[in-house]
C-alpha cells in the first residue's frame, strides 16, 4: 500500500514538474520574442542614423546564389563577349564613374566677360627701330569663375508734372499732366518685389531661416529686423500671391491623379492648443503623366483624414497615398497604395545580411525590387500600353506575391508580422494600379514635394502663427510649382510679384491663368527676360 502511494505521488510530481517545464518554455519563447523584436527595433535605429538615407534599390542575393563557389569562380562567371572597362565606365566602390563635365558645360549659362592686357601707349614703340607696335592677334591664358557680391540700392520713384505753355499763354490756366509711378508692393513699406522675391526663396528655397537672413542683411549695412522680414512675406503672401494659390488647387483638382502626403509642423501662437502640439502641413501633387505639374501645400491643426476629404471633395480620379487610414474618409475617387512603403516595411524586417534563403522579409523585398524593375521598364510607354503590359508581366508577379504572403507565419508582435499585415491590408490599393497605366506604383512623387518643406523644418524649425504657417504654404506651392515645370523659383516670384499690384486685389481667372507657372507665354517671358539680363551684364 505504500508503494502504491509513493507511485502516486511520484506521478503528481511528474505532472508539476511538465506543467513548470511548459511555463519556463513559453516564458523562454516570449524571451525570445522579445529580444527578437528588441534587436530589430536596435537594427532600424542603427539604420536610421547610421545608414543609406537613399531608398535606391538594393540588391538581395536569390535563394541558392547566396555564395559563389570560390573554386569554380572563373567559369561560372566566363563570358568572352564581355567589354572591357573604359575610363568613363570603371565601376570603383559601388558607383560608376561618370564622363566628368567640361568647364564649358559647368559654366554655359553664365555671362562672359574678356580681359585683354594691352600695352600701354607709351609702351607701344619697337625696341629694334623705333617704330610703332600694331596688335596682330590675342592668346587665350586661362579663365575665372568670379563673383560679384550682393548689392543693396535705394531706390527713389519721383513723378513729373508736365504743363502745357500754349493753354496757359491763351487762357491763363495751364493743362498739367503728370506721370504715374509703379503701384508698390507694399504701402509705406521699403519692400520691393525684387527683395521680398530674394526674402522668399533664401527661406523656403535655400532654407535659410530668416534670423540668418537678418544678419546677412547687417552684413550688408542695413539694419532690418527679422520680424520685418517676417512681414514682407506675409502680407506679401496674403495680398498678392493668395489669389494665385486659390486658382492652383482649382486647377489641380481638375487632374485625373494626385498624389497626397503630410508632415508635422510646429505654431507656437496656435488659438487653443499648447505650444508644443504638433499641427500638419499636407501636400498634393499632380500625377507625373499630368500635362500641368502642380504642388500645393495646405496647412491643417491636425491629421484628421476630414482635412484630405474637405479638400478633395470635388475631386473624381485617383488618389495615391500611404497606408494611412484617414484617406479612406475622401469619397467620390478610386484609391491606390503606395509600393514604396511596403518595400520599406521589409527592409525594416530585414536581419543584418539577410537573403532570400535566410529571411522571409528578404524574399518579400525581393519581389517589390522585381515589380519596380518592371516598372522602370514600362516607364516610357503611354498610359494605355503600360497598361496591357502590366496585365501581362505584373499580374503574374503580383499572384505569385499573395499567394507567398497567404503562407506567411510571423511571429506576434515582430517587424516581420508588421510588413505582412501592412500588404494584407492594402491588398486592395496596392493592386488597383494594374487598371490604370496612368497611375504610378508608388506615392514617391508626393514624398519628393514635401521634402523640401522637411529639409527647410530642420534650419526653421517652427512656424511663429497660423497666419505664418498659412503664408508658408502659400510660397512653398508657388515654389515647388515652378520648379516642377522648370522655372527658377527667384525669377518667378519677382515676376508675380512685380505684375500682381497692376492687377488689383480681384483679378479675373484668365488674370490669374497668365501667371500659372505651365503657361507657355509666361515661360518665354521669364526665358527673354533673363536673356537680356546675362546680355546687359556682357
Amino acid at each position: 500500500m505504500q508503494k502504491n502511494v509513493s507511485t502516486v505521488n511520484s506521478a503528481a510530481e511528474i505532472l508539476t514538474l511538465k506543467s513548470k517545464i511548459e511555463e519556463k518554455d513559453k516564458e523562454i519563447a516570449q524571451l525570445k520574442q522579445k529580444l527578437e523584436h528588441m534587436n530589430e527595433l536596435l537594427l532600424n535605429a542603427q539604420r536610421a542614423r547610421f545608414g543609406q538615407s537613399s531608398e535606391k534599390r538594393e540588391y538581395v542575393m536569390p535563394e541558392g546564389q547566396e555564395q559563389i563557389a570560390l573554386f569554380n569562380e572563373a567559369e561560372a562567371e566566363q563570358n568572352v563577349k564581355a567589354t572591357e572597362p573604359s575610363e568613363e565606365t570603371f565601376v570603383v566602390a559601388a558607383h560608376t564613374r561618370k564622363q566628368k563635365r567640361t568647364i564649358e558645360e559647368l559654366a554655359k549659362s553664365l555671362p562672359v566677360d574678356e580681359i585683354i592686357i594691352e600695352l600701354p601707349e607709351e609702351q607701344r614703340e619697337c625696341s629694334t627701330c623705333g617704330g610703332q607696335l600694331k596688335l596682330i592677334g590675342k592668346k587665350f591664358i586661362r579663365q575665372e569663375i568670379h563673383i560679384i557680391p550682393q548689392q543693396i540700392h535705394l531706390v527713389k520713384y519721383y513723378s513729373s508734372s508736365y504743363a502745357c505753355e500754349t493753354c496757359e499763354k491763351n487762357t491763363g490756366y495751364a493743362h498739367i499732366v503728370t506721370t504715374v509711378t509703379a503701384p508698390p508692393l507694399l504701402k509705406h513699406s521699403l519692400a520691393s518685389p525684387a527683395t521680398v522675391a530674394d526674402v522668399m526663396t533664401k527661406k523656403y528655397v535655400d532654407g535659410l531661416p530668416l534670423a540668418r537672413q537678418e544678419k546677412i542683411w547687417k552684413r550688408c549695412g542695413v539694419e532690418l529686423s527679422r520680424a520685418t522680414l517676417a512681414n514682407w512675406i506675409i502680407q506679401t503672401s496674403q495680398s498678392w500671391l493668395k489669389p494665385l494659390y486659390r486658382r492652383l488647387k482649382k486647377h489641380l483638382l481638375e487632374q485625373d491623379v494626385i498624389h497626397a502626403d503630410e508632415t508635422v509642423v510646429q505654431v507656437l501662437k496656435e488659438p487653443d492648443k499648447p505650444a508644443t502640439s504638433e499641427s500638419r502641413m499636407w501636400v498634393y501633387a499632380s500625377g507625373k503623366r499630368e500635362l500641368k505639374p502642380i504642388r500645393y501645400f495646405e496647412y491643417q491643426p491636425d491629421r484628421s483624414g476630414e482635412n484630405a476629404r474637405r479638400f478633395l471633395k470635388d475631386f473624381h480620379g485617383c488618389l495615391v497615398t500611404d497606408g494611412y487610414s484617414g484617406y479612406n474618409k475622401v469619397d467620390g475617387v478610386v484609391r491606390f497604395g503606395c509600393w514604396t512603403h511596403t518595400q520599406r516595411k521589409w527592409r525594416e524586417a530585414m536581419p543584418k545580411g539577410a537573403t532570400t534563403a535566410t529571411s522571409k522579409a528578404a524574399v518579400g523585398y525581393d519581389f517589390c525590387n522585381k515589380l519596380f524593375a518592371l516598372e522602370r521598364k514600362l516607364e516610357k510607354l503611354d498610359s494605355a500600353t503600360r497598361k496591357l503590359a502590366r496585365q501581362v508581366e505584373a499580374v503574374p508577379l503580383l499572384e505569385a506575391y499573395w499567394l507567398w504572403l497567404d503562407t506567411l507565419d510571423a511571429v506576434s508582435g515582430s517587424k516581420l508580422e508588421d510588413a505582412a499585415k501592412y500588404s494584407r491590408n492594402q491588398k486592395e490599393y496596392l493592386s488597383a494600379f494594374l487598371e490604370h497605366g496612368n497611375v504610378d506604383i508608388s506615392n514617391n512623387l508626393a514624398e519628393n514635394a514635401i521634402r523640401p518643406f522637411v529639409v527647410g523644418r530642420k534650419n526653421w524649425l517652427f512656424c511663429d502663427t497660423v497666419k505664418g504657417a498659412d503664408s508658408s504654404a502659400i510660397v512653398y506651392s508657388l515654389v515647388e510649382t515652378a520648379k516642377a515645370n522648370d522655372i527658377e523659383p527667384y525669377n518667378y516670384l519677382l515676376y508675380v510679384l512685380s505684375m500682381m499690384p497692376y492687377i488689383g486685389m480681384n483679378p479675373s481667372n484668365a488674370e490669374l491663368d497668365q501667371y500659372m507657372p505651365w503657361n507657355p507665354e509666361l515661360r518665354d517671358i521669364l526665358k527673354r527676360s533673363r536673356t537680356r539680363s546675362v546680355a546687359s551684364t556682357e
